[in-house]
C-alpha cells in the first residue's frame, strides 16, 4: 500500500503537466507581431499584353511567385475570435537588351533580310511590377494543443498595383546629368506660354502627331483595388514569447475597366478590367503570447 501511494504521488505532477500541455483548459488571451513573407502566384499578370508588345518574356514574371515582405499582427478578442492587420510590398521584373541594326525598310523583317548594318548601340527594355497591400484580418481559432492552433480566416483591405515599362538606348557618358533636358522638345518650342509643333500644313494634321512627337521613355500604369483573401492557418508557439504562423489561401482582387491611370494621374479610359487572383502562402515569425 505504501508503494502504491508513493507511486501516485510521483506520477501526479507528470499527469497534470501532460494534460495541461495537450488540452487547453481555457481560452487564451494575448497577441503578437512579427515579420511576414507572402508568396503570390497569379493566374494572369495584369498588363501582360503590354509587356509582350515590348518584346519581353512575360513568363519570367507570370509563372514565378511574387514575394511580399511586410509585417503582421494579431490580438485575441472575444472567445475564439481573433483580429489583426497586415501590410506588405511585393515586386517582380523582367528585362532584355536588343542590339540595334539598320536595314532597308523596303525589305521585310524575316529570314530573307539582307544588308543590315550594326549601329553599335543597343536598346534596353524593362518592365517592373509593384504591389502594395494593406488589410485587416479576422480569424476563428480551433485550439488543438496549448501551443498549437488551427485558424480559418480572411484578409480584407486595399491594394495598389503598378506596372512600369522603360526603354532607353546606350551611349550615356559622364555628362548624362547635365545633358538631361537639353534635347527636350519643350525647350525650343515654347513661346508666349504655348507649345508649338512645326508642320507642313497646320490645317491638315494627323491627330496622333502630338502623342508621337512628345514621346516618353518610361510609362507607368497603376490601379487601386479591393482585396479579399480567405485562408486557413496553423500557429505553433515553440517558445514562451515566440512562434510561427503558416497560412495558405486564395487572393481575389480586380481593377475595373477604365480605372487604370497612366503616370499616376492620367485616366486610361479604354483600359480593360484586370483580375489579381492567385494562390498564396504566408509565413510569419511573431513575438508575443
Amino acid at each position: 500500500m505504501k508503494k502504491v501511494i508513493i507511486t501516485l504521488v510521483l506520477l501526479a505532477p507528470f499527469k497534470s503537466y501532460s494534460q495541461g500541455e495537450i488540452y487547453p483548459t481555457e481560452t487564451s488571451f494575448g497577441g503578437g507581431i512579427g515579420f511576414s513573407t507572402m508568396y503570390l502566384v497569379m493566374n494572369e499578370l495584369p498588363g501582360e499584353d503590354v509587356i509582350t508588345r515590348m518584346g519581353l518574356d512575360v513568363d519570367k514574371i507570370n509563372y514565378r511567385p511574387m514575394i511580399f515582405y511586410g509585417g503582421e499582427g494579431f490580438a485575441q478578442m472575444v472567445g475564439p475570435w481573433r483580429l489583426g492587420g497586415y501590410a506588405g510590398f511585393g515586386a517582380a521584373q523582367t528585362s532584355n537588351v536588343f542590339d540595334i541594326y539598320y536595314y532597308d525598310e523596303t525589305q521585310n523583317l524575316d529570314e530573307n533580310l539582307a544588308g543590315e548594318v550594326d549601329s553599335g548601340n543597343n536598346l534596353s527594355v524593362s518592365a517592373r511590377v509593384n504591389m502594395l497591400l494593406g488589410a485587416l484580418t479576422t480569424e476563428y481559432v480551433f485550439p488543438l494543443y496549448r501551443d498549437l492552433e488551427v485558424m480559418a480566416g480572411a484578409l480584407m483591405g486595399i491594394g495598389h498595383y503598378t506596372l512600369a515599362v522603360d526603354q532607353n538606348t546606350s551611349g550615356m557618358d559622364d555628362n548624362t546629368w547635365a545633358s538631361i533636358g537639353n534635347d527636350s522638345n519643350v525647350k525650343n518650342n515654347v513661346y508666349n506660354n504655348r507649345y508649338y509643333i512645326g508642320v507642313q500644313d497646320p490645317n491638315n494634321v494627323n491627330g496622333s502627331l502630338t502623342r508621337n512627337f512628345v514621346s516618353s521613355s518610361m510609362t507607368e500604369l497603376s490601379g487601386t483595388f479591393f482585396n479579399f483573401q480567405p485562408y486557413v492557418a496553423v500557429r505553433w508557439q515553440f517558445l514562451d514569447r515566440m512562434g510561427l504562423r503558416i497560412s495558405a489561401g486564395f487572393n481575389r482582387g480586380s481593377i475595373g475597366a477604365g480605372k487604370w491611370k497612366m503616370n499616376g494621374h492620367i485616366p486610361v479610359l479604354d483600359s480593360p478590367e484586370k483580375a489579381i487572383d492567385g494562390f498564396t502562402i504566408r509565413t510569419v515569425i511573431y513575438f508575443g503570447l
